[in-house]
């Protein structure tokens, strides 16, 4: 199985099992490895370019990096993507951020991998919903519907942890559907931003 440890075999036999993030213990389970030398592997070939490592414990092939929105989603569970990146997404605001944005129920945290930041906003379990999976023939990932994005996005906004941005496009958003969900946050200001919106 040592003839495995060759790089492009490495590689082909991850991409063959459809693994596209994998942690260092199904690394070794599935190149047979004792885990001393897929620990070694994983650190030389990190270092000279082959892997990508998102945190401690979970890695990708940085030859075939998953989607950001997908590396979103597995960097810090559960998660799914929202506010400013999901509104840009839906062309509810007219520039995309350089930041790849989500709401969690953990913690508040930020990861910064191969220059791209990933953000996560703590919101409450009771309004951890409104998002759905989307699935492409490449890719599929958890984000916020339109109108949920743009409620994650107002409660931050309402709490002083965001800037309102002026160029929010809401004509096509579903009231009803907005005032459903900034129920959740119960915040009777968000509620009367909502209902203010043009």
């Amino acid at each position: 199985m040592y003839t495995l440890l060759k790089p492009l075999l490495v590689r082909e036999e991850l991409l063959k099992r459809g693994m596209q993030f994998f942690t260092p213990l199904e690394f070794s389970s599935i190149l047979n490895l004792p885990d001393y030398k897929a620990k070694y592997f994983l650190e030389k070939f990190t270092h000279e370019g082959l892997l990508l490592r998102l945190k401690k414990g979970l890695y990708v092939l940085k030859s075939d990096l998953p989607s950001e929105e997908e590396i979103a989603n597995r960097l810090y569970r559960p998660s799914y993507l929202s506010f400013e990146y999901v509104l840009a997404y839906y062309n509810i605001l007219p520039e995309m951020p350089y930041t790849v944005t989500s709401a969690t129920t953990k913690p508040t945290r930020t990861f910064t991998i191969d220059g791209k930041t990933f953000s996560y906003f703590s919101i409450k379990k009771n309004a951890y919903t409104g998002y759905v999976l989307t699935k492409t023939e490449k890719k599929s990932f958890l984000i916020a519907e339109p109108e949920k994005a743009l409620v994650d996005y107002l409660y931050f906004v309402t709490i002083g942890k965001k800037p309102l941005n002026d160029r929010l496009r809401t004509a096509s958003l579903n009231k009803a559907k907005l005032i459903k969900y900034a129920t959740f946050y119960k915040r009777s200001s968000l509620g009367m931003l909502i209902k203010n919106l043009k």
